[in-house]
Parts: structure tokens; C-alpha cells; sequence
């Protein structure tokens, strides 16, 4: 069983930054995602990464301005957010799953763990 913490959401200015951090207990060796969900949206991939960090995916719209990183030693997956956008509002999900190809990534049913969401905001 794996438990998943999201923190470091919060309220920002447009072009701001955020870093989003997710801690991890139990067996942690899983791929990792950041989903995202908006008002009266459904949840949406954001990026994800591979469980040796290697490999990174993104969702279009956040390429070029959000990262994804990992420290396994300390059991932490990172969201950096730039040059934030009103459109990013929204509580950001981890999640902890088994992602076999780049397109595992994205489907939420390749995730087994989630955590229970930080709110950022980015004001315009």
C-alpha cells in the first residue's frame, strides 16, 4: 500500500512559480503522475515520470513550463510550475501506478494510489 501527500499548492500571480511536492510512504518505486482537475472539468494528465526519473512525459499545454523530478532517497516527486497561467487553476492529484509505455502515462486506470489534492490558483 502506498500513501501519497501532496503540498505546496497555494494562490499566485500570473507568470508565477509554484513547486508542488508529493510524499510518498511505503514501496515507492512506481511511475508517478501529476493529474489536474478544474472546475466543472474532468480531471486531465498533466506530466509523468518514469520510477528511475529517466524519462519525463507532458501534456501540451504545459510543456516548456512545468517539470517533473524525483528524488526516490527521499521518497518526493516534484512539480515545478512557470510562467503560471490562469488556466492552471485547478487541485493537482499525484498519482503512483505502473506505466509499461509513454502512453500508460496519461490513462488514469494505470494508476493505483492517489493523493487527496492541492489547490493552486493563479490570478490574473
Amino acid at each position: 500500500q502506498v500513501q501519497l501527500v501532496e503540498s505546496g499548492g497555494g494562490l499566485v500571480q500570473a507568470g508565477g512559480s509554484l513547486r508542488l511536492s508529493c510524499s510518498a510512504s511505503g514501496r515507492t518505486f512506481y511511475a508517478m503522475g501529476w493529474f489536474r482537475q478544474a472546475p466543472g472539468k474532468e480531471r486531465e494528465f498533466v506530466g509523468g515520470i518514469s520510477w528511475n526519473g529517466h524519462s519525463t512525459y507532458y501534456t501540451d499545454s504545459v510543456k516548456d513550463r512545468f517539470t517533473i523530478s524525483r528524488e526516490n532517497n527521499k521518497n518526493t516527486v516534484y512539480l515545478q510550475m512557470n510562467s503560471l497561467k490562469p488556466e492552471d487553476t485547478a487541485v493537482y492529484y499525484c498519482a503512483a501506478g505502473s506505466a509499461d509505455y509513454y502512453s500508460d502515462y496519461s490513462r488514469q486506470e494505470k494508476y493505483e494510489f492517489w493523493g487527496q489534492g492541492t489547490q493552486v490558483t493563479v490570478s490574473s
